[in-house]
């Protein structure tokens, strides 16, 4: 596989592995977990559970505002490849790296794995 072709396939690997896979595989909100012995599941009218819905919106709402930056930093990339300007078919090599690390590093703080490596590398646990 040609280097355009592995950049596009992982390229696409990325951008489908963040936001809009999230909401699409959670249609209608997440399921509710178990409830612990002796605890109080919220009812849907308290303020906790008013409070949980608005932060599942925002939290789509930034994934999705997050995945559209990531679309237009990959169009700009690929607008620069397909050019038949030389130094701009260089310049997109050189975007296409930083697209890459960006979109990794943005995945990486979506998902979580930034948080547990700074936890891991500061605490040892």
């Amino acid at each position: 596989m040609s280097r355009v072709g592995t950049l596009g396939v992982v390229a696409w690997l990325v951008l489908a592995a963040l936001p809009g896979a999230g909401i699409a595989a959670r249609p209608g909100g997440t399921a509710p977990g178990p409830i612990a012995p002796g605890s109080v599941a919220p009812s849907a009218d308290t303020a906790l559970a008013n409070f949980s819905a608005a932060l599942g919106r925002l939290v789509e709402l930034v994934g999705a505002g997050g995945g559209a930056l990531l679309a237009l930093v990959w169009a700009r990339v690929a607008l620069s490849w397909f050019s038949n300007d030389v130094a701009k078919k260089v310049q997109a090599k050189d975007r296409a790296r930083d697209a890459l690390v960006g979109s990794l590093i943005f995945a990486a703080a979506l998902s979580g794995l930034a948080w547990g490596l700074t936890q891991w590398v500061l605490t040892g646990h």
